[in-house]
């Protein structure tokens, strides 16, 4: 049955991690955890004379190095002078170059948020009067491409690996001692080990082009490493590889001299410090997260740097030792029911725990109902609470198998387990007994003696059909080899030998025995099958949390929108913005127009049109027309056809309205020859 088992479980397995892909696949490039609030010239302004430096404001502090923003003349000439400086507050700037022509200008610029992930932008304005300009804004975003996909999938493996090597360590001291001597569970743990280790040099190697140029060629720039190892990214990757040279002498103890320790005194207080040396690696490899991603930013962070450390190590109780549980089921020869019973004390709590730090992350990164619906970290955490859910509700299930186990009585296949290993463990009598038959019979065949003392001598003499019905009382399932008569006179290496092989094959014969009856329990099965079901449903829920782990948290989202828009209104004054979804109908037609109208008061206005894709990227698109409409008077519609100047954005001067009142401002857009749509919305203006 277990042969037929395995390629199930091996099928299932690789259509999880194929389900993990795709959700991997989804997750790049990442969502940017700061945001640019403003600038200074602002983005689409008109200014009159050539600024001296051009200033950034983020939502959050971020880092930046030499190179970070570059301001490209229309021509696609740098102008900036590439050094970068601190203005105060999370301010940014960079010096120009005199004697700048007039035109539009276009800034870039790609920067590091606080919690590590890398954001990218660019925006325009103009000196003079606006013009065309050659510079082409990529689409790929920070973090994406190759690199970007690369990236996303060593940071889940690392999380993987953390889980098997913390968790599978814990379930063997805390639940199942014996298991440190079984080869499936020590394969498990290392195999976490070396996963973590080789996902960590990876993101090392990864982590300079992930957050510049994002080419694969940029990956063995040594250059760009010594910069990633001044970085706090870069510490803590070097810290996770200092302490997993001190998880790998843990491990080496763990199934080494502590499997091999026999006094029972010894063994408790090796266990002892092995539990506190463990939980100290083991915490230190959980603070490498939290020290730079999400909890090391933001509100509370002294407090959500412990509970992220909590969270990290109760998920990795909970789902590593499920792992461990699911290989012992499958591939240990039998697994003692007092260990799972442990274990599932265990795993309660590691639930415990992590329900009352995941509501204190969710309550500091979503922080309100808006954001927990209306942004994608919120629908992210909606489905991880639903997996947890139904994670939850499979356990239930398997603490009642647990249960039943618990409350049924030893099952025969322990106590026949029990009489093939005393029997296995005799030494065989079949060549001592032969080769004192076969001398006794050689005196009483030779003499002819009647005697009763000889009689059983000759009795004992028929030899092959006595020893081998002695065998077939231990065993009937021995090989033919264990039928063989041993020849006479066994003493020496030859009878030595041939017992240790029938030592050897009899318990091949009792182990097998063993697991066919332990395969055959339904009580031992349904279990199994219950924790596979949780393991397969754990690998989505870590694919999940990873792209969680990776996108901007709802809080930060919220606040940079409100902060852009305050400050948008702060540079602008009474200028009025109006965001107009549209959909063509076509091909990729869906997107939205932005039209800003400054001041919108009655004469003269500068009209800007932004068209923009659903993801925020600039759509270019062939054509956009606006008209004003005041329908109260009869006005209109007063046509504007404004001039493309860069890809998504489109601007007129001098655009003049007549008179103060509700305008209904229509915006016609065309993505192709065919595809276009007229949409409007109403606006006070003047």
């Amino acid at each position: 049955m277990s042969q037929t088992i395995a390629p199930r479980v091996r099928t299932l397995l690789l259509l999880l991690l194929a389900v993990t892909g795709a959700l991997l696949a989804g997750a790049v490039p990442v969502s940017a955890h700061a945001a640019l609030t403003g600038s200074d010239p602002q983005q689409g302004a008109v200014v009159a004379e050539a600024p001296a430096q051009v200033s950034l404001t983020f939502s959050e502090q971020v880092a930046m190095s030499d190179g970070s923003v570059r301001v490209l003349d229309p021509k696609g000439k740098r102008v900036d002078t590439g050094k970068t400086s601190g203005q105060g507050g999370n301010t940014y700037a960079v010096k120009l170059h005199s004697g700048l022509p007039d035109g539009t200008f276009t800034v870039t610029y790609q920067v590091v948020s606080a919690d590590s992930h890398p954001v990218s932008g660019a925006f325009t304005f103009s000196i003079g009067a606006p013009s065309t300009t050659t510079v082409a804004v990529s689409d790929q975003e920070a973090g994406g491409g190759l690199v970007g996909g690369l990236y996303g999938f060593a940071r889940y493996v690392s999380y993987a690996g953390f889980i098997l090597l913390v968790g599978g360590s814990a379930f063997v001291l805390a639940c199942w001692q014996p298991g440190t001597g079984v080869r499936a569970v020590q394969r498990l743990v290392v195999s976490g080990w070396l996963a973590l280790t080789g996902a960590t040099l990876a993101l090392l190697m990864l982590r300079g082009s992930y957050t510049g140029s994002g080419k694969f060629g940029d990956v063995f720039d040594l250059n760009l490493l010594s910069d990633v190892l001044q970085t706090k990214t870069g510490a803590a990757l070097v810290s996770r590889l200092l302490l997993l040279a001190a998880a790998a002498l843990f491990i080496a103890v763990l199934f080494g001299a502590y499997e091999k320790r026999e006094d029972e005194e010894e063994k408790g207080d090796l266990t002892f410090g092995l539990a506190i040396g463990g939980f100290v690696v083991a915490a230190g490899l959980a603070a490498t997260w939290a020290m730079a991603e999400h909890a090391s930013t933001g509100l509370q962070a002294g407090i959500a740097m412990p509970a992220d450390v909590l969270h990290l190590l109760a998920v990795a109780v909970w789902l590593g030792g499920l792992s461990t549980l699911l290989v012992a089921l499958y591939r240990a020869p039998s697994i003692e029911r007092s260990a799972v019973q442990r274990f599932s004390q265990v795993a309660f709590g590691s639930v415990a725990v992590l329900v009352v730090t995941g509501i204190y992350q969710s309550w500091r990164q979503v922080g309100s109902w808006s954001a927990l619906t209306g942004t994608w970290y919120g629908q992210l955490l909606l489905i991880k609470v639903g997996l947890v859910v139904v994670l939850v509700g499979i356990a239930f299930v398997s603490r009642r198998w647990t249960a039943r186990l618990a409350q049924t009585p030893a099952p025969a296949k322990e106590r026949v387990k029990a009489s093939v290993g005393a029997a296995a463990s005799k030494k065989p009598s079949g060549s001592a007994g032969t080769s004192g038959s076969t001398g006794s019979t050689g005196s009483a065949g030779g003499k002819g003696s009647k005697s009763p003392k000889g009689a059983k001598a000759s009795n004992s003499s028929k030899g092959a059909k006595g020893v081998k019905g002695s065998k077939a009382s231990v065993g009937a399932e021995e090989s033919p080899k264990e039928k063989e008569t041993v020849p006479a006179g066994g003493e020496g290496g030859g009878g030595g030998k041939r017992a240790a092989q029938l030592a050897r094959q009899r318990a091949a014969v009792a182990t097998a025995r063993v697991k066919r009856l332990r395969d055959a329990d339904p009580l031992r099965s349904g279990l199994r099958r219950s924790v596979l079901a949780e393991a397969g449903v754990a690998v989505v829920l870590l694919a999940v949390t990873t792209v969680l782990t990776s996108t901007e948290p709802g809080r930060t989202e919220e606040e940079a929108k409100a902060a852009t828009a305050a400050a948008s209104a702060e540079q602008t004054g009474e200028a009025l913005s109006l965001d107009i979804p549209f959909d063509t109908g076509g091909q990729d037609g869906k997107g939205i127009a932005r039209v800003e109208l400054d001041p919108a008061r009655v004469g003269g206005n500068d009209m800007h049109v932004y068209v923009e894709r659903p993801n925020g990227k600039a759509f270019d698109i062939p054509e956009v027309k606006v008209a004003f409409t005041l329908k109260a008077k009869d006005i209109g519609p007063l046509p504007v056809v404004p001039d493309r100047i860069a890809t998504g954005h489109w601007t007129a001067s001098g655009v003049q309205i007549p008179m103060a009142g509700s305008w209904q401002i229509e915006v016609t857009v065309r993505t192709s020859d065919i595809d276009q749509v007229t949409v409007d919305k109403n606006a006070q203006i003047g």
